[in-house]
């Protein structure tokens, strides 16, 4: 496949390596444009792009950006890719580290239903609820006992379909988690969240998580202060 991806963070950084390492044709971006992401693309083999080029062509796109970012991404970049393609979402929302207050969110919209409203596209959200660390370096073969599930959300069955095949072919077992409006049960704060679980531990853990947002996950009068000193 040809891949867009676009944030060049822990997480883009590693499915872009790993994802060429599967064959795959990748192009990554970033705000700051290709010139900032040449030592990226010697360690990856991805094409370090602008975001138009990353999509332009792609067969699936991955956003993986901060949450407070997604505004100014908007509608744009999306604008003449298929209606076809494959747009995942491995964002999270960390309002006291990094976002700030969303009201939207806080509220109780799912984080990637209100990303998806913001870009004009749906979504499939999965690869948000594990280290970029373990993603690089846990995958196992299909099988394997205790191999490392993650979960899936989203409406297209289709769209579905593709993405929990990358995550099995990754080296994890993919788990439907249904619907795009259920992926709070994904997001963190939950069970699921950073837990390295099988599948049987993902589904649990998933049927267990509650949709009030736990304090240390809710935005206060403060936010944003940084992932060491959260506010």
């Amino acid at each position: 496949m040809k891949i867009g991806i676009i944030g060049a963070g822990q997480i883009g950084g590693t499915l872009a390596c790993k994802l060429v390492a599967l064959g795959h044709s990748v192009s990554i971006a970033n705000s700051r444009g290709p010139q900032t992401l040449a030592a990226l693309a010697t360690q990856s083999g991805a094409h370090a792009a602008t975001v138009a080029d990353a999509v332009k062509g792609a067969d699936l796109i991955v956003v993986t950006i901060p949450e407070k970012n997604i505004p100014a991404l908007g509608h744009a970049p999306f604008a003449h890719v298929s209606p076809e393609v494959v747009v995942v979402d491995t964002c999270n929302y960390y309002p006291r580290q990094r976002d700030g207050r969303i009201a939207a969110i806080e509220d109780g919209m799912p984080e990637s239903v209100w990303m998806a409203q913001h870009i004009g596209r749906p979504v499939i959200k999965a690869f948000n609820n594990i280290y970029a660390r373990h993603l690089l370096e846990n995958g196992r073969p299909a099988g394997t006992p205790g191999r490392i599930a993650l979960p899936v959300a989203g409406d297209d069955a289709r769209a579905k379909k593709v993405v929990m095949e990358m995550v099995d072919a990754l080296g994890f077992d993919p788990v439907d988690a249904g619907p795009l409006a259920g992926s709070w049960r994904q997001q963190p704060g939950t069970p699921v969240y950073c837990a390295d679980l099988d599948a049987d531990g993902v589904r649990h853990a998933l049927a267990q998580a509650r949709p009030e947002r736990l304090p240390q996950w809710s935005a206060t009068d403060k936010s944003p202060g940084s992932f060491e000193q959260p506010a």
